[in-house]
């Protein structure tokens, strides 16, 4: 089974965070994004990940390193693609064309999900994941006929259907996939919006009779802006536990609340919701619906909602702030 994860857009909503790291490899609660949702096939899937293959922008050799280290500890090989200009969903996949044979997963990386036990994608050509949502028309969805997938609405003014594509997509024969994003891609074939479009491959493949499955998903989180990161991290921190006993004595914590290792904490107070990075420093604090990033150093501050870049300097600040790596700011 092969992995493609296209992960080449900046992630603009996120800044200042993304000026200087990838949005699938910012933390959540300990592990990046992208961990989180390679770790989550390798629990769900029936069959091993052996190779993870990247669609990247122009991340540098520090992100690429990141990447191999996190795929190898999967067992599984690293592929690096590139994407230099965005072009849409099935540009974004056709880039790693030369890893489309064989099972195929195609997943974006921008939301966490969860789904009960394992996947199967038996008795299926195309397996979709899709989750139950009360705005259908906001999303893509799938229209069903018992356990078939028979046409996709992509944000449907009736209510055809409440199930909203999630962005992860299964095909048992990833080369009949390549065909599809080669014929669309090297024919021009744009959508009215200018782009070439990942459903319409998917649609093709609908069309010439393939049997299109749904797998259904119980959580799906997004991570696309600065709160919804905020609010996915609270959502992970709920299957977390701290001990407790190792904390000093000046120390308050009101879960849920993650506590990376190596940590320093003096006089703080921590929680509800809040996530502390490796190697962070807080000192005369408290920290409320927040994040704090590696190597940062918090102090004689009160935050909440916030965001706290790797290696950023706070001091003497209250209220919301997000600032990114290596950034300094004080109060008066």
């Amino acid at each position: 089974m092969k992995l493609i994860i296209p992960m080449a857009g900046r992630g603009t909503r996120l800044r200042p965070h993304t000026h200087t790291t990838p949005k699938p490899l910012l933390p959540v609660a300990g592990k990046m994004l992208i961990e989180r949702i390679v770790e989550t096939f390798a629990e769900s899937l029936e069959s091993k990940i052996t190779e993870i293959a990247f669609v990247l922008g122009d991340f540098g050799p520090v992100v690429e390193q990141k990447l191999k280290v996190m795929t190898e500890q999967f067992g599984a090989t690293c592929s690096i693609y590139y994407q230099d200009v965005a072009m849409g969903t099935a540009h974004a996949v056709y880039c790693a064309k030369n890893s489309m044979d064989g099972e195929v997963i195609v997943a974006f990386a921008d939301t966490l999900f969860e789904v009960d036990g394992k996947v199967s994608v038996q008795d299926a050509d195309a397996v979709i994941w899709l989750k139950e949502v009360e705005n259908p028309s906001s999303f893509g969805v799938a229209v069903m006929d018992g356990d078939r997938i028979t046409s996709f609405v992509e944000k449907p003014s009736e209510p055809v259907s409440n199930h909203a594509i999630i962005g992860v997509y299964y095909f048992r024969k990833g080369e009949d996939l390549r065909k599809e994003l080669v014929h669309i891609v090297e024919n021009d074939i744009k959508s009215p919006r200018g782009e070439y479009e990942l459903t319409a491959a998917i649609d093709a493949l609908l069309e010439q009779g393939n049997v299109f499955k749904p797998a259904t998903v119980k959580t799906w989180l997004d991570c696309g802006t600065l709160q919804a990161w905020i609010d996915t991290t609270t959502e992970v921190l709920q299957t977390i536990e701290i001990s407790e006993d190792k904390l000093p004595n000046n120390v308050r914590i009101f879960e849920p609340v993650y506590i990376g290792q190596n940590v320093t904490l003096d006089n703080v107070t921590l929680g509800p919701n809040v996530s502390v990075e490796d190697g962070a420093t807080l000192k005369n604090c408290s920290l409320l619906n927040s994040i704090v990033n590696e190597k940062a150093t918090v102090s004689d501050s009160h935050l909440q909602g916030s965001t706290v870049g790797a290696y950023a300097q706070v001091k003497n600040m209250k209220g919301t702030i997000h600032i990114g790596d290596h950034s300094i700011i004080q109060g008066g």
